[in-house]
């Protein structure tokens, strides 16, 4: 009868899955150490002393740069969030108290993918700010910004905004129904946003450069309405690839879609008339949308 034996405890450093994350996000050893302000050979050794402690290889070596394994993928996943855990613990610790109110805005479909979560574990690390979160395309968002109706925008570009706060580049992908294929149709069935959407003028100016024929089959303010469109059917849309929702289903290149160029978000805020509570949303959002919460690349 084998034995039920449990397995002795094992501490995995916090130090070390942070150079493990660090070195997955950059892409490799000597761009994690400049991040890190290490040298590569003190990250290369720090990565062979985690891969000792867990008994399993977490890279692959050889190309141009470090892979996960299946392991790695799986302790990348946990890394990340014990990482996160541990940081947020840090700053509500060394944290005087915030209070407040700040008006936040986000396009549509961020605020139905990652952003509630986010939102979330910020309520429960300042308590006493209140979130009023109003949604909207980004470039109404922007303008209502300008006239003092928010007090901070989460904002998507097609060129890099100008006076921002931080920044970052997201990935686009399109996006279909599982259970229909109108990418196969001619001309291509577009479900969009009304005028003023970003994603909207990226797919028309993409299919337009390449002189691929394409209708508008559908359009629709709400996000919602959006995906209710692509379930049914009626065409494809495009959205940055971390608002992508778990019932919808991303194309590419083999399904003979284009590749599109990547978008720019930014966190828009006026500094002047920024108080604590503002700055503690903005820094609290901006330490958790780049690569390790997005898939995104900073700028």
């Amino acid at each position: 009868m084998p034995c039920a034996c449990p397995l002795p405890a094992m501490n995995l450093p916090t130090d070390l899955l942070r150079t493990f994350v660090t070195v997955v996000d950059r892409g490799g050893f000597t761009a994690a150490g400049e991040a890190l302000g290490r040298s590569q050979p003190a990250v290369s050794l720090q990565i062979r002393r985690l891969e000792e402690l867990v008994g399993v290889d977490l890279l692959t070596r050889g190309g141009r740069s470090p892979q996960l394994t299946d392991a790695g993928r799986t302790l990348c996943d946990y890394a990340r969030q014990m990482l996160g855990l541990n940081d947020e613990v840090i700053a509500r610790l060394h944290r005087r108290s915030v209070a407040g109110c700040v008006r936040l805005g986000v396009p549509n479909e961020f605020a139905d993918s990652f952003l509630p979560d986010i939102l979330g574990r910020f309520a429960t690390s300042y308590p006493d700010v209140t979130l009023e979160v109003g949604c909207d395309l980004s470039t109404h968002l922007v303008a209502a910004l300008a006239r003092g109706r928010f007090d901070v925008v989460f904002g998507l570009h097609a060129s890099p905004p100008a006076e921002t706060g931080p920044s970052w580049r997201e990935e686009l992908v399109w996006v279909g129904s599982p259970q229909h294929q109108p990418q196969t149709r001619q001309p291509l069935p577009l479900i969009v946003a009304p005028e003023g959407c970003v994603y909207r003028r990226r797919i028309l100016d993409t299919l337009g450069t390449l002189h691929r024929p394409w209708r508008i089959a559908y359009t629709s303010p709400s996000f919602g309405g959006i995906k209710a469109g692509v379930l049914a059917g009626l065409g494809v849309t495009v959205l940055a690839r971390s608002a992508v929702p778990d019932n919808l289903r991303v194309l590419g290149s083999a399904e003979h879609l284009p590749e599109l160029a990547q978008i720019h978000v930014a966190l828009h805020y006026t500094r002047q008339r920024a108080d604590e509570a503002v700055l503690a949303l903005v820094e609290f959002m901006a330490a958790r949308l780049g690569p390790a919460e997005t898939g995104s690349v900073r700028r």
